[in-house]
């Protein structure tokens, strides 16, 4: 049995200011993404994979001092096009933005990603890797990566099934997932454990 852990990157300045903080927007954790950090404590792990983006290697570094981080690219942030670095309130006169939320989050952001090429991007990145671990019989990961990404990942691929949204998670929070060989070889599914919050 191999356990993974889905953990969202600590905080940013524009996460604080409620800005949609996507692959273009390369910010770095703010003072109180360190000091949040400072409260979780997650198990000892054999492999760290993150996000390339700043804010997910930082909060792995920190949560995870002594293990190495291999990067996987593909689990970057969504692209979010012309709302990239924007919030609500710069937003609210945007006849795109309200076309979006109408649609509930599935037309493409402007010029960016669509909800639908993200989670394909992620789910086979999240795949490839999982596929690596099985093979190398490494039993515990930790990967750091972006709210969007966990929403897509287990939206796809969680054996009970749930809406995307549904699979929203604080910074620094996320989510155990479990998987055999045998099961992942049979499926393609992953078994969510519990929510995890690094209090435990």
């Amino acid at each position: 049995m191999s356990k993974f852990y889905l953990i969202r990157h600590s905080i940013t300045k524009g996460n604080l200011e409620k800005r949609y903080i996507g692959a273009k927007t390369d910010e770095p954790l703010c003072k109180a993404g360190y000091e949040l950090l400072k409260e979780k404590h997650y198990p000892k792990v054999e492999k760290v994979i993150a996000s390339p983006m700043k804010r997910c290697i930082e909060t792995a570094q920190l949560l995870f001092p002594d293990t190495q981080i291999q990067i996987e690219e593909s689990l970057r942030e969504c692209d979010f096009g012309e709302f990239e670095n924007k919030n609500y309130q710069e937003l609210s006169q945007s006849k795109a933005y309200q076309a979006w939320i109408d649609s509930n989050g599935t037309l493409p952001f402007p010029n960016g990603e669509s909800q639908e090429s993200f989670r394909k991007r992620s789910t086979t990145g999240f795949k490839r890797c999982i596929e690596q671990c099985l093979k190398e019989e490494i039993n515990e990961v930790a990967f750091v990566v972006h709210g969007g990404t966990i929403m897509s990942v287990l939206s796809s691929l969680a054996t009970k099934e749930k809406d995307y949204f549904c699979w929203q998670v604080k910074n620094a929070e996320g989510f155990l997932v479990e998987v055999t060989k045998e099961e992942w070889e049979n499926t393609r599914k992953v078994t969510v454990i519990k929510e995890i919050n690094g209090k435990e």
